[in-house]
């Protein structure tokens, strides 16, 4: 679906209470530019990893885009013009990518490198719950320091940060432009009456990869958490998260009788909520999503909310936090609060995982209608 097909359905709810972004609502539409990373997906499904020196038949197989592209692909869903300024190669893994995007609607903003190809990626699925993983990075990965200096948010866009883009070389483009960026902090209204930087004039959504938040650089980590995002991860990187910055949390994970874990979820978002001082939504799928705003923007003390999610057969073999992120960005971009953000990213990613991919397990996001019939339609049993 192209990224135009809704862009006139106005979706703008108002204030939340927290300054955490900054939306004139008379405006349009924010865009939504991705600094993250898109490389190519070669999915099989074996009936076993082979050791090293071993053979294996794959029962299934097939190729997808993957990286960032599911957070784009959602963000384009919601009719939202979505950027993706991060690096495509030259070569078939990059003409992958570009026809994607062509499809989706997708624009291309960043650099384009005619010395390699883009990435691929070989995902091993024998059917249990983890997935093994060789990747080989490719112009994506090999940014300089300058590779996102032509890229410049404006008023209202939502700047999306994937962990994957920061623990490789383009990390050092992701670090000089939130320096750039923080230079001019008091160009956009100086400093509020707590003595904090009123921020960007734009909103930075960051999610994190709990299988590299460790190894961040430090002033990299430094900077990020400095420029007061909104955090988004599932529990596993929310549990890394909060191990990285020295957070104390109950390890191990106590499970209850029905085998849920949701007992210690006020713990440990209130926790990031207190370090981070910045808006945290923390994923957990059928359950929905837990969402921690701040009292004021660089504050230490907020308020949770717990919202539901929605049941429905799920098929999917990948996850759906790239679409729940690319529903959040484009709501935002729209004008909707947190919490709204957080519940239309909560409908849409249930429809996702019900609709994915038969061979590649991925995910497919719905269109912006069909996230708010669902909701309607949730109010309306409730009302029942």
């Amino acid at each position: 679906m192209s990224a135009s097909n809704e862009n006139n359905e106005n979706t703008a709810s108002g204030a939340s209470g927290t300054p955490a972004f900054t939306h004139d609502a008379s405006n349009a539409p924010g865009k939504v530019i991705s600094l993250g990373e898109v490389a190519v997906n070669l999915i099989m499904g074996v009936n076993t990893i082979p050791q090293p020196g071993g053979f294996s038949y794959a029962e299934n197989a097939g190729t997808g885009i993957g990286g960032s592209f599911s957070t784009l692909q959602a963000s384009a869903r919601m009719g939202v013009r979505t950027e993706h300024a991060g690096i495509i190669g030259n070569g078939p893994w990059a003409g992958m990518i570009r026809k994607a995007f062509d499809d989706e609607g997708i624009v291309h903003t960043g650099q384009d490198r005619l010395d390699e190809d883009s990435g691929l990626r070989v995902l091993l699925s024998d059917g249990g719950p983890r997935k093994t993983l060789i990747a080989k990075f490719g112009a994506e990965a090999h940014g300089t320091f300058d590779s996102f200096d032509e890229i410049s948010p404006e008023s209202n866009d939502v700047l999306h940060i994937s962990g994957n883009t920061l623990t490789n070389r383009t990390a050092s483009a992701v670090f000089a432009f939130m320096r750039r960026e923080d230079e001019h902090w008091s160009d956009y209204g100086g400093f509020d009456e707590h003595g904090n930087p009123r921020g960007h004039r734009y909103t930075i959504v960051i999610n994190p990869s709990g299988a590299v938040i460790g190894h961040v650089n430090e002033q990299l980590i430094e900077t990020l958490v400095l420029d007061r995002p909104i955090w988004t991860c599932n529990k596993r990187e929310a549990r890394a998260v909060a191990l990285r910055l020295g957070i104390p949390i109950t390890d191990p994970e106590p499970v209850m009788v029905n085998g849920s874990t949701e007992a210690t979820m006020p713990e440990l978002i209130e926790g990031l909520g207190e370090v981070l001082k910045a808006p945290v939504i923390i994923r957990t799928g059928a359950g929905g999503a837990w969402l921690w705003e701040p009292d004021y923007a660089g504050s230490s003390e907020g308020s949770i909310t717990h919202l539901p999610g929605y049941a429905t057969k799920a098929t999917h073999t990948q996850s759906a936090g790239g679409c729940h992120t690319g529903v959040l960005c484009a709501m935002l971009a729209r004008g909707a609060d947190l919490e709204e953000a957080v519940e239309v990213a909560n409908a849409a990613s249930s429809i996702a995982v019900s609709r994915s991919d038969t061979v590649t397990g991925e995910p497919s996001c719905p269109t912006l209608s069909e996230a708010k019939l669902l909701i309607a339609q949730q109010m309306e049993l409730a009302r029942e």
